[in-house]
């Protein structure tokens, strides 16, 4: 079978689809697998088509077993622009040396060391909030993970700086997104350092790129006694037999790994909270096990792998709002992937967000059921790849999982929120995907209504 075999738009069609990819890029590629099936080629840039992969078979030989056929696709390239060479948009060997330096500090012998960080911010956060007050709990948790990256990656208190790096956060993802809707259609060798000058991302981006140099000279001039985070590691890569990073490689890092670090998990958390909202039934059983597990004291390390259900909630949240909603990779060579022929320099999309969707896979997959997680095991393991996959999964995958079920079970302890709204907030997809503006939830505080559902009583 030839490639231009695979089915897919051509001519005016293709057209209208790349119309519907700007404007709800979700919407466009389920309509695409509707339409064609689990393999779609989108001749939306010259030369250069994109092809739509949609089976868990196909994220395993793209992502694993031909992983060195792909290499990050052309689109990531306007987000170096803001992250430079990080290990989001990095690769060969600046990813591999990057990636060496900064994996032992997420190790999981590391884990339970972060515990009670992460517990206190939780408990700091909720002794802020008060019954039957509204919270945008979008913002509230950006701001409660920022702290907490902040505090056990970098050893700087980032809470004060929640504003700042959200308003920053949100103008680069809105000015990356022209970057990849253009990538396509312009030269490979041009710069897209002209992506910061967009009227309304200068400053925030510049900003951000202060509060990063800001962290490092702190610690320059006042190392930590023993070391041991990140910024250690990253600071001291020389003395550990590493080449040693240069100021723009640690900025790079530093810069990624403050965003990427709180952005997936108060995404994750946000979805959940306005999932259960919508879900008593899960959300009365979660309480009950944060209930039994916690036994009314401050969650710690112990309990991380006791939060069974908590964690089957976090997965279910994740596998209707992925993290990484959409992986694309360039194709060195050609290739037969299932079946299908992949000439060389074909831009592939995996997305999670419709592998996570596969009705093969997810019996009703547009339900809300944290119980799958406890009792479907038999399904291929490239369906539910909320982190990506392969060597390049995230690096903090399980950081950020540790840390989310400490959260949930500790606010849940605490408070009960409920959306002001009637439906689900509505999904921005960007770099990463996040709810479109804000999320309005009213607090409940479950000591004061007791009566209402399982507590622990003291």
């Amino acid at each position: 079978m030839k490639c231009g075999t695979v089915p897919g738009p051509s001519g005016a069609e293709t057209l209208r689809w790349w119309a519907r990819m700007v404007r709800n890029p979700l919407a466009t590629y389920l309509g695409l697998q509707r339409a064609y099936g689990d393999a779609v080629r989108i001749p939306f840039r010259r030369n250069r088509p994109l092809l739509l992969l949609s089976r868990p078979e196909h994220a395993e030989h793209v992502l694993v077993a031909h992983q060195r056929n792909y290499v990050k696709a052309i689109t990531y390239r306007p987000l170096r622009a803001f992250l430079g060479s990080g290990l989001l948009t990095s690769e060969g060997e600046i990813w591999e040396r990057h990636r060496g330096i900064i994996q032992p500090v997420f190790a999981r012998r590391q884990l339970s060391g972060f515990a009670p960080d992460i517990v206190a911010a939780a408990q700091h956060r909720t002794a802020m909030w008060r019954d039957g007050d509204i919270v945008d709990v979008s913002a509230q948790m950006r701001a409660l993970t920022l702290e907490i990256v902040g505090r056990v990656l970098f050893g700087a208190p980032l809470g004060g700086f929640a504003q700042r790096v959200g308003d920053a956060l949100a103008a680069v993802q809105h000015a990356t997104v022209v970057g990849v809707l253009l990538a396509g259609a312009t030269p490979q060798r041009l710069s897209w350092g002209w992506l910061r000058r967009i009227p309304g991302v200068a400053g925030p981006a510049n900003r951000l790129d202060g509060i990063v140099s800001e962290i490092i000279a702190q610690r320059r001039s006042q190392p930590r006694r023993g070391g041991g985070d990140l910024l250690d590691l990253l600071l001291t890569a020389g003395d550990r037999g590493n080449s040693t990073l240069d100021d723009a490689e640690l900025r790079d890092e530093v810069l990624t790994l403050m965003l990427a670090g709180h952005e997936t998990t108060s995404n994750a958390l946000t979805w959940a909270l306005a999932l259960l909202s919508r879900f008593p039934t899960a959300r009365r059983r979660l309480e009950a096990e944060a209930d039994d597990v916690l036994a009314g004291r401050p969650a710690d390390a112990d309990d991380v792998d006791r939060l069974c259900f908590t964690e089957a909630v976090i997965n279910e949240a994740m596998r209707l709002y992925p993290p990484a909603w959409t992986l694309e990779r360039d194709a060195i060579d050609v290739d037969d992937v299932a079946g299908i022929p992949v000439t060389a320099g074909t831009t592939v999309v995996v997305p999670p967000y419709l592998l996570h969707r596969h009705p093969e896979f997810w019996p009703d997959p547009e339900g809300f059921d944290p119980q799958r997680f406890l009792t479907d095991t038999d399904r291929p393991r490239y369906a539910f790849m909320p982190f990506g996959g392969g060597r390049r999964i995230c690096v903090g995958a399980g950081f950020a999982m540790f840390e989310a079920k400490l959260l949930l079970a500790s606010i849940t302890q605490e408070y009960r929120l409920d959306l002001v709204s009637s439906g689900m907030p509505t999904a921005q997809a960007e770099i990463t995907l996040r709810p479109r503006g804000p999320v309005p939830m009213r607090l409940v505080s479950r000591r004061n209504h007791a009566d209402d559902g399982p507590q622990y009583q003291a």
